[in-house]
This record gives C-alpha cells, structure tokens and sequence, in this order.
C-alpha cells in the first residue's frame, strides 16, 4: 500500500483509522438533485396545522439535529416522527427560506 492509500483509511480530524476513529464527521452537503417537500396538516390534531418536512436525505439523527435548528431558528416546537420533521404552525415560507439557506432545494407540497 502506498502513503495515499494509507491516508484514505485514516480520518482527516484525528488521523485514527476511521473504523476507530471517536470524533464526529461532518455529514455531507445536501444534494441539489434531492427536492425537500414543505406541506402543512392539520388532520387528527384538532384543527391546529403543523408544517411537515419530508422528503429529506437524512438519517434519523441528522434529521434531529435540523429540527433543533429549526425550532431554534423559528422560535416554535416541533418533533420528528417517522422520518419527517413537525414543525408547529404554518411556517411553511419561512422554513423553505431556511432550508435554502442551508443548501437544500425546498418545495411547497400541497396547497
């Protein structure tokens, strides 16, 4: 094996092997091919309207830590549950700018 081969095995911030490396990596950038859909609810929740964020290509922990963005950034409550993100209210524009904002290609979904 030859230095360059070595240096892909090993991660970049604590120059471990990756496979027992401790620090966290950065996810990678959002992909401009993938189209996140912002629609709004309101069924089973007794006429109060949530906004819903699917569609998006993360896992279950990257998804939570955009909903704590969110929340914060918007300065409401919300959840995730079954791999969408419920932001409470109609914050449907406000969160397409910060999604944007973020590197994500946003989309209304609905009407």
């Amino acid at each position: 094996m030859g230095q360059d081969d070595w240096r892909k095995l090993l991660c970049p911030k604590c120059h471990q092997l990756k496979k027992t490396c401790s620090c966290k990596i950065e996810p990678p950038a959002p992909s401009k091919s993938t189209v996140v859909r912002v629609g709004r609810q309101t069924k089973g929740r007794g006429g109060k309207g949530v906004t819903i964020i699917s569609d998006l290509p993360l896992n279950e922990e990257g998804l939570a830590e955009l909903a704590t963005k969110l929340k914060t950034r918007l300065g409401t409550g919300g959840t995730v549950k079954d791999g969408r993100i419920e932001i409470q209210g109609d914050q449907r524009d406000r969160i397409i700018q910060e999604l944007e904002g973020l590197g994500y290609r946003a989309k209304r979904a609905g009407s």
